[in-house]
């Protein structure tokens, strides 16, 4: 490309969301790293960034974008603001054929539109280059950490999304005081690592996996679990990560180990719908099932944690699962049942950090794409759809688009 004007989307999508791609101050950080991009903000009531701290750094603001040679939003745009013949970035959430999401992708088509996914964004090695996970990390550590003060009556913490932003939200820290409970966090990547930071700035103790389950402390500590400490091939001796990613249907659950001596559940691991799940509903009412609380960051309903039987919202985060009777309760209903918080959009509580890291990778990983004649296929990799088609590479959605053949126009 040559010159580049940019347009950052008022989000349309409901509930809002309120975070932006570019910052008011990575959108002049852009601009002066690369002289070809413009970028211009259509105005918005609900983003975290006022139009009037864009227009204080002489950042345009303008409510048409026709003029615009790529859009960037965050969440799905709706289908009756789409601009044909567009280019434009935002999480589609199509590419495991979303059922909600199928017009979407029928539209893009009907309307010649370029849509490249965030999420497909990766770099030589497969690694994802823009992501919210490190704040999905920290906000669910944050509102397990809350969750379970509630439950027992411990501590209240102001929730994370009515603190300006995480400095605010960091001087709730020191109202927690916690007896010496275990803290179990599972995976190894971005939503692991926020989750960690949160439970490391609390001055919660990081134990080994062995000490985990087989000392007692005197006071509260956590530990870091991998997939291979919670799973089993039965018929191999060694544990074998790629294996384990390649063919998790072949492989056992060994995470009951772990309920017997765990207190808070933070759950941040990616998780294959072909994978056992870490525990069973029947498993909850054991004598020994010792976890009462769960934050389930990663939110997969009916997924690897059997008690999310559904997401929550930031303003209501938790229910409670009574493991008699398989229901689902108001939260802290009672001692005896597991308090669940599943909210699905968690950065979305902090979103003027979550967006300010995320423009920092836009502005690192993807602009030099634009201008480098997309060397190493980054924005190739992560193009669904082009010209009215989709590509090779994702040309399996093509069944899926076309289940709502017919619907052009509909919102």
């Amino acid at each position: 490309m040559s010159k580049v004007k940019i347009g950052l989307i008022k989000e349309g999508k409901i509930p809002v969301d309120k975070r932006v791609p570019l910052t008011p101050k990575k959108c002049v950080e852009a601009m002066q790293e690369f002289p070809e991009l413009e970028v211009v903000v259509q105005p918005s009531e609900v983003r975290c960034f006022k139009d009037a701290e864009y227009e204080e750094l002489d950042v345009t603001v303008q409510t048409d974008l026709n003029d615009c040679d790529v859009l960037m939003g965050v969440k799905e745009v709706p289908i009756n603001e789409l601009i044909p013949d567009k280019t434009y970035f935002f999480f589609s959430h199509t590419i495991k054929k979303q059922p909600h999401n199928a017009k979407l992708l029928r539209a893009v088509l009907d309307k010649n539109i370029t849509l490249i996914d965030y999420e497909l964004l990766t770099d030589a090695k497969g690694q994802r280059v823009v992501a919210f996970g490190r704040y999905a990390g920290i906000v669910g550590a944050y509102n397990g950490i809350l969750t379970y003060g509630k439950k027992h009556k411990l501590f209240d913490l102001k929730p994370a999304y009515l603190c300006h932003d995480m400095d605010d939200m960091q001087e709730e820290y020191f109202k927690v005081k916690l007896p010496p409970i275990k803290i179990a966090v599972t995976g190894g990547g971005r939503v692991a690592g926020g989750a960690m930071e949160v439970l490391n700035k609390m001055e919660i103790r990081k134990v080994s996996v062995f000490d985990f389950l087989y000392k007692q402390f005197n006071e509260p500590v956590y530990a870091q679990l991998h997939s291979g400490d919670y799973n089993t091939r039965p018929d191999v001796e060694v544990w074998d990560s790629p294996d384990f990613y390649a063919h998790p249907e072949l492989y056992q659950s060994t995470f009951r180990k772990f309920t017997r001596v765990t207190d808070l559940l933070m759950a941040c691991a990616y998780w294959d719908p072909r994978a056992p799940k870490l525990f069973t509903e029947e498993d909850t009412c054991e004598p020994d099932f010792k976890i009462n609380t769960i934050a389930d960051i990663t939110c997969d309903v009916d997924g690897s944690i059997p008690t999310t039987k559904r997401a929550t919202t930031i303003p209501d985060p938790a229910y409670d699962y009574n493991c008699r009777t398989g229901e689902l309760e108001p939260p802290y209903s009672s001692e005896d049942n597991i308090t669940v918080m599943a909210v699905d959009n968690l950065p979305c509580e902090l979103p003027r950090n979550a967006s300010r890291d995320f423009g920092r990778n836009i502005i690192d990983y993807v602009f030099p794409q634009f201008f480098n004649n997309d060397e190493g296929g980054m924005l190739a990799r992560a193009t669904i759809a082009k010209e009215g088609e989709l590509t090779k590479r994702y040309e399996y959605l093509q069944e899926y688009a076309d289940s709502v053949a017919g619907v052009k126009g509909e919102v």
